[in-house]
């Protein structure tokens, strides 16, 4: 008998009608003619915590810091226990076990690992199911692979899982330490790649603080070839006088100068005339995060939101595989092509059918390429009919952007004639850009899209001209122009950023060698991420846009941590290795050691951290016995300040405002210099000396305090 052992409930209900009758479901398993299938629910198995190495873990001390497990553990999830049971009972009754898990490392592991837990010893095969439709499934079935292929992919998710264990645990313990122990009232939640993510927006919105918008000046000027008008700019030599040091001319009278130079001397020549064809390959079909971006700039959703929508139409057969991180197909997908475009030919939402009708099958994209294809391919429509009417909104968008970037596949090449043209004149130079369409292409499925960013221009409107030829200068203005802040981070564009992180580090050198890295975070994990940056409340959103702000506590944590953590580097370089040990050429042990080494450090840093905010009071209270800082606390006798070293350190003083004319009734015949103050507590009112070092209370008779109720 075999076993499949699916990622969730709805895989291994499809799994199991793909399968030969009879189908009878039963308690945590469907028995089928030829094998069960069970499920779990993601994760079955978690990482242990701390606590559960060590009970001493629980409290949390940086004497302890930082924890490196010397043998993993995994615990039971409590809320799948009773499905876990049903699979290890399955598995001693196995002759040999399907890995049903999701196509990609996440979904590697987690049934791996089941298998692990129990000490499986049965032959184990793998099933890749990147769509739950019949004829996917069917394929799949008849394409069992060996497991063992798959061993790299899994000590891929494992590395990052325990790399993010260390870091988190350690790491956010170490800080979190670190401020309280500078009176800061915090939790910093430290990941690997949850840190650089808030950076990019803390970094991002200082660079807003701090823009200062520069005013300067472009001259365009309209020269009369025998052909027809040129329209040039003005392109200032490296020595002009007037310029700031990104090339902005910001003295307006240094452009005057050029427009009563051309006045005096209008004659011109053309200096040089480029013409180039070019070509534009097909749009790749999506990925989730290229999904993930383009539906956020076309719709406004949230990354979550596309997530959760892709999901669903994965489970209602109508796409494949949304968690993937791959934008290309396998050839294998090719005969499916007449299948697919016959059913958006009869889909009439918006301009699918249009679309489809003009598809040429026999075109071949760069698409199909089977060595970009690991785990997953892109998201496709599958061959079954999608019914706009029995979609939401949100799923009929996202079903639209998907089967957009397929249909574009079977669209020719975009291409056009781009021309550059330089006149020389007065002594400057000027410059003109035309570009002119010849096949519109793929880019018909965009452009036909007002609201999408990749409009085109077609039209060139540049005479036809050759190097020598005179022009005589007509008329020529002075625009002014303004510098423009960066743009500011919405979920969607910190998820490409994300993506992209090449883009962000710190150091050049790694540009180049980072662009091929597949981001930072996964497909599944990145909008996870962002959504537990806003509701841990370290980013809150602003606006109809949902522009991105960071708030005090996510200042704080940047600012207390190292480049190596605040900056990608070192997490895309991580990424990097992930990737390569996914491929077999990179060790699991050693790239461990390689974060237990690195965690060594930051965890040193953390004791001498300064960690200051910008609203920090500067007269901060000091605890007189050992050093530090002191914070205001709330008790059942009222408020007081406490040392932040407690329990090392019980100091405490307090709190005292000043008194009232009206409440110094009953002067202290303890201390004499003190009034009693009436208060309410749990237990009732009682009074106490307004004196710190007095502190004498005394109860409550009748309005006064006991001591003079008589």
């Amino acid at each position: 008998m075999r076993i499949f052992i699916a990622e969730k409930p709805s895989m291994a209900r499809e799994l199991a009608k793909c399968l030969p009758p009879p189908q009878h479901k039963k308690k945590g398993f469907i028995e089928t003619g030829d094998g069960i299938v069970t499920w779990a629910y993601g994760h079955v198995l978690q990482q242990a915590e701390p606590q559960d190495y060590d009970i001493k873990y629980k409290t949390w001390k940086a004497e302890d810091l930082p924890i490196v497990p010397e043998e993993w553990k995994l615990l039971v999830s409590p809320d799948s226990k009773e499905q876990f049971q049903t699979i290890c009972n399955l598995i001693t009754q196995a002759d040999s076990i399907i890995n049903a898990g999701d196509p990609d490392r996440e979904g590697q592991l987690l049934i791996d690992e089941i298998l692990d837990y129990v000490g499986n010893t049965k032959p184990v095969q793998r099933i890749l199911l990147n769509a739950l439709d019949e004829k996917s499934i069917k394929e799949s079935l008849a394409d069992l692979r060996n497991n063992s292929d798959f061993l790299h992919l899994k000590e891929s998710a494992l590395a990052r899982s325990r790399a993010d264990w260390l870091i988190g645990m350690n790491l956010s313990r170490a800080y979190t330490l670190a401020a309280r122990r500078q009176g800061h009232r915090v939790v910093f939640p430290i990941g690997r790649v949850k840190t650089p993510t808030l950076a990019l927006v803390v970094r991002r919105q200082r660079e807003l603080d701090h823009f200062v918008p520069v005013e300067y000046f472009i001259v365009k000027a309209v020269f009369i070839h025998a052909n027809g008008r040129i329209t040039a700019q003005w392109q200032p030599k490296d020595t002009q006088t007037g310029m700031d040091s990104e090339g902005h001319v910001i003295e307006e009278k240094a452009a005057q100068a050029l427009i009563d130079r051309l006045h005096n001397n209008p004659s011109g020549v053309i200096q040089e005339r480029k013409k180039t064809k070019k070509k534009e390959a097909q749009r790749l079909p999506l990925s989730l995060s290229s999904l993930q971006v383009l539906a956020g700039k076309r719709y406004g959703y949230d990354p979550q939101q596309v997530l959760d929508a892709a999901q669903q139409l994965y489970e209602r057969k109508l796409t494949t595989y949304p968690r993937s991180d791959c934008e290309y197909l396998p050839c294998n997908q090719w005969k499916d092509r007449s299948s697919i475009i016959r059913n958006l030919q009869s889909n009439h939402a918006g301009k699918l059918s249009e679309w489809a009708e003009k598809a040429d099958l026999s075109i071949k994209s760069r698409a199909w390429n089977d060595s970009k294809i690991t785990a997953h391919h892109a998201i496709i429509p599958t061959t079954v009919f999608c019914d706009f009417s029995k979609l939401t909104s949100l799923q009929q968008h996202i079903y639209y952007l998907i089967a957009q970037a397929y249909i574009a596949q079977f669209y020719p090449l975009y291409e056009y004639d781009q021309t550059r043209i330089l006149v020389a004149a007065a002594s400057e130079t000027f410059v003109a850009h035309g570009k002119a369409i010849t096949v519109s292409g793929w880019k018909e499925l965009y452009t036909s899209d007002k609201n999408d960013a990749e409009e085109e221009e077609s039209d060139d409107g540049l005479p036809v001209v050759k190097k020598g030829d005179v022009v005589d200068y007509k008329e020529g203005h002075v625009d002014k122009k303004t510098t423009k802040p960066p743009p500011r981070f919405t979920p969607s564009t910190l998820l490409a950023a994300m993506k992209e992180i090449y883009k962000y580090v710190k150091d050049d050198s790694l540009k180049k060698k980072l662009k091929e890295v597949q981001g930072i975070g996964t497909e599944a994990t990145r909008a996870t991420i962002i959504d537990e940056l806003i509701k841990r409340k370290f980013l809150v959103e602003e606006g109809k846009k949902r522009y991105l702000k960071p708030t005090d506590n996510a200042y704080l944590l940047v600012d207390a941590l190292p480049d190596e953590m605040v900056y990608p580097d070192e997490t895309a370089v991580w990424e990097d290795r992930l990737y390569k040990m996914s491929e077999g050429k990179e060790q699991l042990a050693s790239f461990l050691q390689d974060q237990i080494t690195f965690l060594e450090k930051l965890v040193a840093r953390a004791r001498d951290v300064k960690i200051v905010s910008n609203d920090t009071n500067k007269d901060q209270k000091i605890c007189p016995q050992c050093g530090a800082a002191m914070v205001l606390r709330h008790g059942k006798y009222g408020d007081f300040f406490g040392c932040t070293m407690y329990p090392q350190c019980r100091y405490t003083e307090q709190v005292t405002a000043p008194l009232q004319e009206a409440e110094k009734k009953y002067k202290c015949p303890r201390c004499h210099n003190g009034y009693f103050i009436c208060r309410t507590s749990s237990y009732g009112r009682y009074w106490v000396c307004s004196e710190p070092d007095c502190n004498t209370t005394c109860s409550d008779v009748e309005g006064k305090p006991s001591i003079f109720a008589k």
